[in-house]
């Protein structure tokens, strides 16, 4: 019986180190595959950019460089777990009953930045930003309010959460903690924003100097995610609402200077008082989505 036993340990070991095994490949090969797709997108565009080999491409591609996440965790998911996990993917991305007070932190907590952020610009500066230019995104025509953040949502909203969120972080907590899954997915994130410097007009006005920066307030921006996917119970839709307002107000022209700083400011803020509150091994008030 002592045999049994030990062979079955032995078995079980082998299985879940197997297991363990499969989903580390799996992580590598969906971040290798999301830097293939949206790094190939934007060399492209620095190859337009630099007029080299006579290619030329239209700004606004730069946007499907966002679809680099979602699509590799299709194909990762499809290749790893087939349809069973495309469904769960799915059901993750679309799970919407998470409490109105989850939606209202996801969709208006970037509104409230914005707006104290604009308060302080008008005590600074002497003026409020002006609110139309909201539904200005850039390399496309003026799309209007409600227009320019569905075009958040389809862009960088799903594009990105539906990788980042839906498939990376649940397997990077899988067996450790949510504060340590969310570092590294906030250094793989913040790797993936670099190459921007070298085409887009907005990031070559801040400088290469500024990525370091950048960088910090991503892996800070990071915990936010974190904190609403697992409080959520690992709802992505929560995060690609996050996303989409964040960027609604902090990419247009009316979200820049002094409302810029705040909001990178109430994101920093959020990412030191968070761990305090709910911890470093969740995130959360509630247990880590994991896969």
């Amino acid at each position: 019986m002592v045999t049994d036993r030990a062979e079955k340990l032995h078995y079980s070991g082998i299985e879940l180190g197997s297991q363990a095994g499969a989903r580390r490949r799996a992580i590598y090969a969906y971040f290798g595959l999301t830097f293939l797709i949206s790094w190939g997108i934007e060399f492209l565009l620095i190859a337009s950019e630099n007029r080299w080999g006579g290619i030329a491409l239209p700004p606004a591609a730069h946007y499907l460089a966002a679809y680099g996440p979602m699509l590799a965790a299709i194909v990762v998911t499809a290749w790893t777990a087939g349809a069973a996990g495309l469904r769960e993917l799915w059901g993750r991305i679309t799970r919407w009953r998470v409490g109105w007070g989850w939606f209202l932190i996801s969709l208006l907590s970037p509104a409230a930045l914005f707006f104290v952020g604009a308060a302080i610009a008008w005590i600074v500066e002497g003026k409020p930003p002006e609110l139309a230019l909201l539904g200005q995104v850039n390399y496309m025509p003026m799309l209007g309010l409600a227009a320019a953040w569905v075009f958040w949502f389809l862009t960088y909203g799903m594009g990105e959460e539906i990788g980042w969120r839906g498939f990376a972080l649940p397997r990077l907590q899988h067996g450790a903690s949510a504060a340590r899954a969310t570092l590294t997915l906030g250094l793989v994130w913040a790797l993936w924003h670099l190459p921007p410097f070298f085409y887009l007009d907005t990031y070559q006005k801040m400088g290469l100097w500024m990525y370091p920066f950048l960088a910090f307030t991503i892996v800070c921006g990071n915990v936010v995610y974190t904190w609403i996917y697992n409080s959520s119970g690992g709802s992505v839709l929560m995060a690609i609402l996050f996303h989409s307002s964040f960027n609604f107000f902090s990419a247009s022209a009316a979200g820049q200077g002094t409302v810029a700083i705040v909001m990178t400011a109430g994101v920093v803020i959020a990412a030191l008082v968070i761990p305090r509150i709910c911890g470093l091994e969740n995130l959360s008030r509630r247990a880590r989505h994991t896969l």
